[in-house]
Formats: structure tokens, sequence, C-alpha cells
């Protein structure tokens, strides 16, 4: 039996997240999507189809069971569903999903180039942004594309090619954390790439370590 104290404390969480979200240019119209696992039972709360960032309510929010089972509800069910479902059936440790069509991530999706982790917050907190390709028939990538990446405990985040991004985390705070960090790390890595060539610079050196203290231990 779900607790419904635990399902308003989770729609209110995402509500949270999606506005931040928004507010930050992560993610316009009714793109993108987000979840968060319930506590009291085998079941998510999230984004409808249709529905954007900025308009998410207690009211319009969907609860989803792990089986696929839609709780009543007007509202059509996220096209990005069944990814979100497969990642928390794979993955215990992941309680809450950040996904958006963030505009400089999304470039280098576009361009077929993986987001380099080029500061030492990216190498503390991802270490790897594997890039997915489109599905086989070109069309954007569903389960199929995205589970087997995430079946690697390592991997927190991902750039779906031609499409957006993937932040997971244990809490939607982490993993909303992660989808800035995503985004904010496109955009240093462009200005970077176009002050290098700007100056006839052709590499740049990258940290090894996220902490101070990693690096130490290290020497």
């Amino acid at each position: 039996m779900l607790d419904p104290s635990d399902i308003e404390a989770k729609k209110d969480a995402l509500i949270w997240s999606a506005q931040r979200c928004f507010e930050r240019g992560l993610q316009t119209n009714a793109g993108g999507n987000l979840s968060v696992r319930l506590s009291s039972g085998d079941a998510i709360v999230i984004k409808p189809s249709g529905v954007g960032f900025a308009e998410c309510t207690r009211d319009n929010l969907q609860i989803v069971h792990l089986d696929g089972t839609i709780e009543p509800t007007p509202f059509k069910p996220s096209k990005d569903m069944d990814f979100h479902l497969d990642l928390y059936r794979i993955r215990p440790d992941i309680n809450a999903i950040v996904h958006c069509h963030s505009p400089w991530a999304t470039g280098f999706a576009s361009a077929g180039i993986e987001i380099p982790c080029l500061t030492v917050q990216t190498i503390e907190k991802i270490g790897r942004m594997p890039l997915i390709p489109l599905s086989s028939n070109g069309g954007p990538q569903t389960e199929v594309e995205i589970t087997p990446v995430f079946r690697d405990p390592s991997v927190r985040a991902a750039v779906l090619a031609n499409h957006g991004t993937i932040g997971v985390g244990k809490t939607l705070t982490a993993a909303q954390y992660l989808a800035e960090i995503i985004e904010e790390t496109a955009h240093i890595a462009y200005v970077r790439d176009t002050l290098m060539a700007a100056h006839g610079k052709t590499a740049a050196d990258l940290p090894k370590y996220g902490i101070a203290m990693d690096a130490r231990a290290a020497g």
C-alpha cells in the first residue's frame, strides 16, 4: 500500500526539480522528463507527456508501478516511461532520474561528441558521460539503447545523441545537480575549444583527480 504522505512529498520534490530545470534553462516546452522512486512501494512519480516542467503540479503528476501499471489518470504516459522504469529495476541505487534537453549538452550530443569531463568537479561527481547513439531505426533512444549503458553501476550520467541528457542519483536533488553539472560542463567545453582554436592550441591538460586528497595519495 502506497503511503499518501510519501506520494505528496515526492510530488513536491519533483515539482521543485522541474521548476529549477525550467528556471535555469535546462528544459523548455513539454519535452524532457523526470521521475522519483517512492519509498513506500515499488512505484515512481513521473511527469506525464505533454506537461511542461514549469506546469508540474500535484494533480498532473503520475504514479506508475515498476511493473508498468499506471494509476488512473487523464494524462498520457511519458514517452520515456519505459527507460525510466528499466533503470529503476536494474539499479536499486537509482532513486531519481532527470532527463532534459539542455541546449549546450544537446549541442554536443547532436554533433556526436562525448562531453569531456574536463573539470575537477566532473571528474569527482561523474567520471565519464557516455554518448548513447540513436536507436537502430534513427529514432529516439529507448531502454534498448539506454539500459545496457547504465548496467555499469559507475555510470551516473549519459548524453543521448540528438536528444538530451540523463542524470541519476540516490536522491532527486543529486540527480538534479548532475543535470546542471552536465550542462555547465558542456558550456565550459565549448568555450575552452573555441578559445583553444582562436589561440592555435591543439591540446590542453585535463585533471586526473577530483579532490586534493586523492591527488596527494597518488603522489
